[in-house]
């Protein structure tokens, strides 16, 4: 084959080549269509809210865990045989109710006892007293001693303390045999018992456990930068908390009050505990829950608010689509000034009220480019026959031959 051609089957191929890359590649330079998602003349449809001023409370939260408001391990304070157990696991007790009873005969043998001794003493502090007024009176005194009349009066003084001390022998007897009758010391709801009817229990036994859930804790941390917030506001008057939700989500109580904050800062986690009450009513809080916590602060008037999905992180810091009267958008840096509630921030600066900004699309969004308005839960268009013609005719081009 001579060499001219070679070089024509060489420029054939060469020009083959080049219009199989052009069909590959779309067919040049084409604009990409903007419905559906892709850049081109159609604009991409975004929800699009704007910014308000409003006077914002100012709330801190935090998760927190439920304590008792008292909890007392119930032990007696003798040692016996348990005779019976007056109370249900689980059951609601108040002050003072039986709860358990240890036998009481060795301790009413001892009262007995006492009282016996006081009953002996009394009598023999009544004959030494009459002997000593007798021996004392002007018609016996010439006849007595004053050796003897002192010791009939020591005698007196010495039955005056045998009486005392049987009294206090006889009190303390009455105490030991009253703690065989073991009575609930607070109100509260009773735990699992942690002894039968029929064991012999010492002194210092735990029988049962009460808490008492009405009213009850709530304890919660804060970083230790929100501390002065915390003492100038609760400086200001009771700050009110409230328990938001528990595992599920359910709002459970709203009506608690703060009524500590502690007294140092951890060095390990750079937080201070606080101590909030909540009064329980409905019984929905319940001692180890975990609860996130919100406290009211005050309140910011003439802020900026906008829904939270609006704000964007980016490798600078927090940003949002601002979009321009003409319908294109912007990247605009904001900083944010605190969380309004589950669904609104503050912005402090960036934007100004109604300022709009985009909170739904922005994954398609760049620089520059042209939006379709749309109101929170509004649908986008549907596209126009021409559109959809263009962008079949796009991508049957887009396949080239096969």
């Amino acid at each position: 084959m001579s060499r001219f051609w070679k070089t024509v089957l060489l420029v054939v191929a060469v020009l083959l080549v080049a219009g199989i890359g052009y069909r590959v590649l779309g067919g040049g330079k084409q604009k990409q269509a903007g419905w559906g998602g892709q850049q081109g003349d159609a604009q991409v449809p975004v929800t699009v809210v704007a910014a308000v001023r409003d006077t914002v409370p100012v709330y801190v939260t935090a998760q927190g865990t439920v304590s008792a408001y008292n909890t007392v391990t119930v032990s007696p304070q003798v040692g016996g045989q348990l005779l019976s157990v007056n109370f249900r696991e689980g059951q609601a007790v108040k002050k003072g109710e039986l709860l358990a009873q240890i036998d009481p005969r060795t301790f009413q043998a001892q009262y007995d006892q006492a009282a016996a001794s006081l009953r002996q003493n009394q009598a023999l502090l009544a004959t030494a007293q009459s002997n000593y007024e007798r021996s004392n009176s002007e018609a016996y005194r010439q006849y007595v001693a004053q050796t003897d009349l002192d010791t009939l009066r020591n005698q007196v003084a010495q039955y005056q303390a045998a009486v005392a001390a049987a009294q206090a022998s006889m009190a303390q007897s009455k105490v030991q045999l009253d703690y065989t009758r073991i009575t609930a010391p607070i109100d509260g709801v009773a735990g699992i018992r942690a002894v039968d009817p029929g064991n012999v229990v010492a002194a210092g036994t735990a029988l049962v456990t009460l808490t008492q859930l009405q009213p009850i804790h709530v304890l919660f941390n804060l970083p230790e930068q929100q501390l002065d917030a915390v003492r100038a506001a609760q400086a200001a008057g009771p700050l009110r908390t409230a328990t938001l939700d528990r595992a599920g989500g359910e709002v459970v109580n709203a009506d608690g009050t703060l009524q500590v904050v502690d007294n140092q800062i951890s060095s390990s986690s750079g937080t201070f505990r606080l101590r909030a009450e909540f009064a329980n009513a409905d019984g929905a809080l319940w001692p180890g829950q975990f609860v996130n916590v919100r406290m009211k602060l005050g309140e910011l008037p003439d802020s900026v608010v906008v829904p939270a999905e609006a704000v964007q992180r980016g490798s600078a810091g927090d940003f949002v689509y601002l979009v321009t009267p003409d319908d294109t958008v912007t990247l605009r840096d904001v900083v944010q000034g605190g969380q309004v509630d589950d669904g609104h921030v503050v912005i402090d600066k960036g934007l100004q009220a109604g300022d709009k900004v985009v909170t739904e699309g922005q994954f398609r969004l760049k620089e520059g480019i042209k939006v379709t308005p749309l109101q929170p839960g509004q649908a986008p268009p549907a596209p126009s026959e021409e559109q959809l013609k263009a962008a079949g005719q796009r991508r049957g081009a887009g396949r080239g031959p096969r």
